[in-house]
Protein backbone atom coordinates (compact mmCIF):
# COMPACT_ATOMS: atom_id res chain seq x y z
CA UNK A 1 0.00 0.00 0.00
CA UNK A 2 1.16 3.78 -0.78
CA UNK A 3 2.29 5.45 2.05
CA UNK A 4 0.47 8.81 0.99
CA UNK A 5 -2.65 7.26 1.88
CA UNK A 6 -1.47 5.52 5.53
CA UNK A 7 -2.15 8.22 8.24
CA UNK A 8 0.33 8.22 11.07
CA UNK A 9 -1.48 8.12 14.52
CA UNK A 10 -1.09 11.41 16.31
CA UNK A 11 1.23 11.73 18.90
CA UNK A 12 -0.93 12.56 21.64
CA UNK A 13 1.08 11.02 24.79
CA UNK A 14 4.51 12.32 26.48
CA UNK A 15 6.46 9.54 27.83
CA UNK A 16 7.73 9.70 31.64
CA UNK A 17 11.74 10.78 31.15
CA UNK A 18 12.05 8.26 34.32
CA UNK A 19 9.82 5.33 33.54
CA UNK A 20 8.81 5.54 30.21
CA UNK A 21 5.23 5.45 31.17
CA UNK A 22 2.99 7.48 29.01
CA UNK A 23 2.00 10.80 30.92
CA UNK A 24 -1.51 11.74 31.46
CA UNK A 25 -2.20 15.67 30.86
CA UNK A 26 -2.97 17.69 33.24
CA UNK A 27 -5.32 20.82 33.55
CA UNK A 28 -3.40 23.49 35.08
CA UNK A 29 -6.39 23.65 37.38
CA UNK A 30 -4.44 20.94 39.21
CA UNK A 31 -0.98 22.45 39.47
CA UNK A 32 -1.39 24.43 42.51
CA UNK A 33 -2.71 22.10 44.47
CA UNK A 34 0.35 19.64 44.17
CA UNK A 35 3.05 22.05 43.42
CA UNK A 36 4.63 25.43 44.45
CA UNK A 37 4.48 28.47 42.33
CA UNK A 38 8.43 27.35 41.92
CA UNK A 39 7.84 24.19 40.75
CA UNK A 40 5.28 25.13 38.51
CA UNK A 41 7.32 27.76 36.59
CA UNK A 42 10.23 25.29 35.64
CA UNK A 43 7.18 23.47 33.70
CA UNK A 44 6.43 24.22 30.14
CA UNK A 45 2.81 23.56 29.23
CA UNK A 46 1.52 20.57 28.88
CA UNK A 47 2.29 19.40 32.55
CA UNK A 48 1.89 15.52 32.11
CA UNK A 49 1.31 13.04 35.20
CA UNK A 50 3.29 9.87 35.78
CA UNK A 51 0.33 7.39 36.52
CA UNK A 52 2.75 4.40 37.00
CA UNK A 53 2.89 4.06 40.84
CA UNK A 54 6.56 2.34 41.26
CA UNK A 55 7.57 5.48 39.02
CA UNK A 56 9.20 8.02 41.35
CA UNK A 57 8.32 11.04 39.06
CA UNK A 58 5.06 12.86 39.81
CA UNK A 59 4.85 15.48 36.87
CA UNK A 60 6.88 16.21 34.02
CA UNK A 61 6.92 18.40 30.77
CA UNK A 62 7.81 17.82 27.11
CA UNK A 63 11.42 18.76 28.09
CA UNK A 64 11.85 16.13 30.08
CA UNK A 65 11.64 18.50 33.49
CA UNK A 66 10.31 16.72 36.28
CA UNK A 67 8.66 16.93 40.04
CA UNK A 68 9.12 13.71 42.04
CA UNK A 69 6.23 12.37 44.33
CA UNK A 70 8.32 13.12 47.22
CA UNK A 71 8.59 16.82 46.59
CA UNK A 72 4.62 17.39 46.33
CA UNK A 73 2.62 19.41 48.86
CA UNK A 74 0.56 16.75 49.39
CA UNK A 75 0.44 12.85 49.04
CA UNK A 76 -0.85 12.35 45.56
CA UNK A 77 -2.38 8.56 44.37
CA UNK A 78 -1.02 6.37 43.20
CA UNK A 79 2.17 7.53 43.70
CA UNK A 80 1.25 7.19 47.65
CA UNK A 81 -1.16 4.56 48.53
CA UNK A 82 -1.84 5.64 51.69
CA UNK A 83 -3.58 8.89 50.23
CA UNK A 84 -7.05 9.35 49.44
CA UNK A 85 -8.23 7.37 45.76
CA UNK A 86 -10.56 10.38 46.29
CA UNK A 87 -8.84 13.90 46.64
CA UNK A 88 -12.47 15.49 46.80
CA UNK A 89 -14.18 13.23 49.29
CA UNK A 90 -11.36 12.05 51.14
CA UNK A 91 -12.21 7.74 50.31
CA UNK A 92 -9.10 5.54 50.78
CA UNK A 93 -7.71 2.38 50.40
CA UNK A 94 -8.38 1.86 54.00
CA UNK A 95 -12.27 2.52 53.69
CA UNK A 96 -12.81 0.34 50.37
CA UNK A 97 -10.92 -2.47 52.41
CA UNK A 98 -12.76 -2.03 55.14
CA UNK A 99 -16.33 -2.37 53.13
CA UNK A 100 -15.12 -5.23 51.62
CA UNK A 101 -13.62 -6.43 55.02
CA UNK A 102 -18.01 -6.31 56.06
CA UNK A 103 -19.04 -7.29 52.85
CA UNK A 104 -21.19 -3.73 52.37
CA UNK A 105 -20.33 -1.16 49.46
CA UNK A 106 -21.27 1.92 51.56
CA UNK A 107 -18.30 3.74 51.86
CA UNK A 108 -17.07 2.96 48.23
CA UNK A 109 -20.92 3.81 46.47
CA UNK A 110 -21.39 7.28 48.38
CA UNK A 111 -17.92 8.40 47.21
CA UNK A 112 -18.60 7.51 43.59
CA UNK A 113 -22.08 8.65 43.83
CA UNK A 114 -20.34 12.08 45.52
CA UNK A 115 -17.20 12.18 42.63
CA UNK A 116 -20.12 11.65 40.13
CA UNK A 117 -21.63 14.85 41.41
CA UNK A 118 -21.43 18.83 40.65
CA UNK A 119 -19.52 18.75 44.09
CA UNK A 120 -16.68 16.76 42.65
CA UNK A 121 -13.89 19.32 42.06
CA UNK A 122 -11.42 16.76 40.19
CA UNK A 123 -9.92 19.06 37.66
CA UNK A 124 -8.42 21.06 41.28
CA UNK A 125 -8.32 18.49 43.76
CA UNK A 126 -6.96 15.11 42.13
CA UNK A 127 -2.95 14.89 40.92
CA UNK A 128 -3.47 14.10 37.33
CA UNK A 129 -7.45 16.05 37.39
CA UNK A 130 -9.41 13.33 36.81
CA UNK A 131 -11.96 11.60 38.55
CA UNK A 132 -11.73 8.77 41.24
CA UNK A 133 -14.36 6.44 39.68
CA UNK A 134 -12.42 4.38 37.70
CA UNK A 135 -9.69 4.15 40.67
CA UNK A 136 -12.08 3.43 43.08
CA UNK A 137 -14.23 0.62 41.13
CA UNK A 138 -10.78 -0.91 40.26
CA UNK A 139 -9.08 -1.00 43.80
CA UNK A 140 -12.76 -2.50 45.14
CA UNK A 141 -12.58 -5.14 42.62
CA UNK A 142 -8.91 -6.26 43.31
CA UNK A 143 -9.91 -6.45 47.35
CA UNK A 144 -13.34 -8.26 46.58
CA UNK A 145 -11.35 -10.56 44.17
CA UNK A 146 -8.65 -11.39 46.95
CA UNK A 147 -5.85 -9.06 44.43
CA UNK A 148 -5.78 -6.43 47.03
CA UNK A 149 -3.17 -5.75 49.96
CA UNK A 150 -6.10 -7.18 52.25
CA UNK A 151 -4.81 -11.18 51.35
Amino acid sequence: MNKAFVREPDATAEFCPRCGSPGEPVDSAALPTYLSEEQRSKLSPPVNFCTSPQCLVAYFDAFERSVLAADLRRPAYPKDPAAPLCACFGLTRADIEQDVAEGVVTRTRAAVAKAKSSAARCAELAADGRSCVAHVQKYYMQCRNGQGPMN
